[in-house]
């Protein structure tokens, strides 16, 4: 169970990382807007998958 979370959080992860890439480059952003947006997205990614991982595991018990 948790190697298949992992690999499905690396996949969205990887995914919005990219989505990100292309919104960043259609909007012509200098690179310290970049990190921040890509900070942000990470942070908010990150926090919606640690939350949905502990209600995976608050229903399987």
């Amino acid at each position: 169970m948790n190697y298949i979370f992992v690999a499905y959080a690396l996949l969205i992860l990887y995914i919005f990382n990219s989505l990100t890439q292309q919104y960043c480059l259609k909007l012509e952003m200098n690179q310290t807007k970049q990190a921040t947006v890509f900070r942000f997205t990470n942070i908010m990614i990150l926090i919606l998958l640690v939350s949905s991982y502990v209600k995976v595991l608050n229903a399987i018990t």
